[in-house]
């Protein structure tokens, strides 16, 4: 019994030939697929940026599919050459689409790409983490250069405030406090509230006492009074002030009981 002859496989030239030429998308789904190890490639360079490698794939597959599309048969020029640039620029473009939670400055995301290798290839070199002045002698800038962008590099990724730290607190709940100036607000309005029950030497007696911070003695000097009459005033403003506050308190908690209940 004679074996059947094998069929030599279809070149890649040919396969494109039959997409373009003729609108072969079998053809093109097979080229496709066998030039896929050029995405990988690609992708590697890019792994360990916080980005996952799937994604770095899905990505530069546009970009492939971007050259298949646009490549030209009779320029002369091999695909791998002209597809490495679109799987390239797809790729950062998913990083600058994903990648920063805040956006920084360009220059600033690219000395963190150059970091990024330095620091691979001195850990590799050294058996250890480089220090500040490594990694600035190794990638020709300065140590300021280098401590702000590895503080810019913190932004890479952001964190939800819907994120749990414990079964019972998110991230929201470390945000924010009491601000004491609502009960300065509060205490203000009270003392305006006070204040207008007050005859005008009453109201002056006590600006003098609390706003100046003059002494009884010196109050009573410039008006002409004992400072025991400013003593006995003091303590009577005082007082209906005090009561002028609890009638207001006890008249609002009805309305306050009724808003409630």
């Amino acid at each position: 019994m004679s074996t059947p002859p094998t069929r030599n496989p279809v070149s890649e030239e040919e396969l494109l030939q039959r997409y373009h030429r003729d609108g072969d998308f079998a053809a093109r789904a097979e080229f496709v697929e066998r030039t896929m190890p050029i995405v990988h490639h690609v992708a590697r360079r890019y792994a360990q940026r916080g980005q996952s490698y799937d994604d770095l794939v899905q990505a530069g597959s546009i970009g492939l599919l971007k050259a298949v599309d646009r490549f030209d048969l009779d320029q002369g020029v091999k695909f791998a050459t002209f597809a490495i640039p679109n799987i390239t620029g797809e790729i950062r473009r998913h990083f600058r689409d994903h990648g920063w939670g805040m956006r920084v400055p360009r220059d600033v995301q690219e000395r963190d790409a150059l970091l990024s290798k330095v620091k691979e290839r001195l850990v590799r070199k050294l058996q250890r983490m480089p220090s500040i002045g490594e990694l600035a002698a190794e990638s020709g800038l300065t140590k300021e250069q280098v401590l702000d962008t590895m503080e810019a590099a913190r932004n890479y990724t952001t964190v939800s405030l819907d994120a749990p730290i414990d079964e019972e607190r998110s991230e929201l709940d470390l945000l924010g406090g009491r601000d004491a100036g609502y009960a300065q607000v509060e205490h203000h309005l009270q003392l305006v509230a006070g204040m207008k029950t007050l005859r005008d030497r009453e109201r002056r007696i006590l600006a003098m006492r609390f706003a100046e911070g003059l002494t009884q003695s010196e109050i009573a000097g410039q008006l002409g009074i004992s400072q025991m009459h400013v003593s006995r005033l003091l303590r009577q403003a005082l007082a209906q002030m005090a009561d002028t506050l609890r009638d207001e308190e006890a008249s609002d908690r009805p309305a306050l009981a009724d808003a409630t209940g």
